[in-house]
């Protein structure tokens, strides 16, 4: 349960703020649509952390949360320094 419970503590947050952080940014009207996704960070971190708890064992929790988070930041990075994804703009 400890494994479970740190994984959703730990890795929660940053798997919402990718979520939401590449759907803000992806969004037409990034003036009008920040507030709203803001707003919806809170429930995608519900979400995550809840996720936490259907893995079978603490270690796979670890695992596949913490792959997700690697994989979705370093696509971001990439996605960022090769002039795809304009942050800012």
């Amino acid at each position: 349960m400890w494994g479970k419970s740190t994984a959703a503590v730990f890795l929660g947050m940053p798997l919402a703020v990718l979520v939401t952080g590449v759907a803000a940014l992806l969004s037409s009207d990034q003036v009008t649509t920040t507030l709203p996704w803001l707003l919806v960070f809170f429930l995608v971190w519900i979400v995550a952390m809840t996720c936490a708890f259907l893995f079978k064992t603490g270690a796979r929790a670890w695992l596949w949360m913490g792959g997700l988070t690697l994989a979705g930041y370093t696509a971001l990075h990439f996605l960022k320094a090769s002039g795809l994804l304009r942050v800012g703009a």
